[in-house]
């Protein structure tokens, strides 16, 4: 029986060589060549918006997915070139954590707090919403008073915080609570009837950790930065999921960031490839 694999990737800095680590030369034509075996579902699971993930395969010749989880994990999409279309079920699970709101008829009920500003509609949809956030202001403070004011209305939601650098802003996503990479990629098993064993996902940041400690099998890029190595390290532990994660490496063939490190994870975790793998020059010792 074929075996099949269910390939889930983070793109920024995962499979996206847009970080400021090498990636090794040739390594995403190989990569691209393997998605296209039949045994391979690809899905690409992001913070991106479908604009943005288009703008990616197209500017880094990336293979076309079968799937996308998009927008912090909010949306997921099927693809069939060139149309997306939206899961419904996903939607409905969306829909249930936010009682039948959606982010247009939320943004009334936060109105009251003037420090708001929402973003760009092209970082906005459905069931994410997205405000800058002046970094003067205590955040605390005021992330309880919003996930208040939304219990209120029996919302259940995840508040975001990050920080744009380059702007000198605050971020804040306003998220359905099971809009997480973690559940996105488990329903999709779930709805394709993938086996455990037959997924796959690549990493390389803090938001990716739910995933990289869980019991999903794992590969974290090379380029990953040490103490997110240490991190999900640690997790991992404490989880009693160690073998369920791999941490990329150089080895004489490649660096192990990037691309060249999601095909370590393969060869890793799914044996039954390596052939494949082969076929594309991609070959490690057999102990990897």
């Amino acid at each position: 029986m074929r075996e099949r694999l269910l390939l889930c990737t983070d793109m920024d800095r995962t499979l996206l060589p847009n970080g400021d680590a090498t990636e090794t030369p040739n390594i995403r034509a190989k990569f691209s060549a393997l998605c296209h075996l039949p045994e391979v579902t690809l899905v690409y699971v992001t913070g991106r918006h479908k604009a943005l993930v288009e703008e990616a395969i197209a500017d880094y010749r990336l293979p076309q997915p079968d799937y996308v989880i998009a927008d912090v994990g909010s949306k997921l999409y099927r693809v069939e070139m060139p149309t997306w279309h939206e899961v419904p079920e996903w939607l409905t699970e969306m829909n249930q954590a936010w009682q039948g709101y959606n982010s247009e008829n939320i943004i009334p009920l936060l109105s009251r707090f003037d420090q708001l500003e929402l973003q760009e509609p092209s970082k906005q949809n459905s069931h994410k919403l997205s405000y800058y956030v002046p970094l003067t202001i205590d955040q605390a403070p005021l992330l309880t008073q919003i996930s208040s004011t939304l219990k209120q209305h029996k919302i259940q939601a995840n508040l975001i915080w990050s920080i744009d650098e380059a702007l000198e802003i605050g971020l804040l996503d306003i998220l359905p609570s099971n809009a997480t990479k973690r559940h996105a990629i488990e329903h999709l098993r779930h709805r394709l009837d993938f086996t455990p064993s037959e997924i796959l996902f690549a990493g390389d940041s803090g938001n990716d950790l739910a995933v990289l400690s869980s019991s999903i099998p794992s590969v974290l890029v090379n380029n990953a930065s040490q103490e997110v190595r240490d991190e999900a390290s640690q997790l991992t532990a404490q989880a009693n999921n160690t073998e369920q994660l791999y941490l990329a490496q150089p080895t004489q063939n490649d660096n192990g960031n990037y691309a060249a490190g999601i095909l370590q994870g393969i060869w890793h975790f799914h044996p039954n490839l390596r052939l494949h793998l082969q076929a594309l020059g991609v070959e490690y010792d057999p102990e990897l």
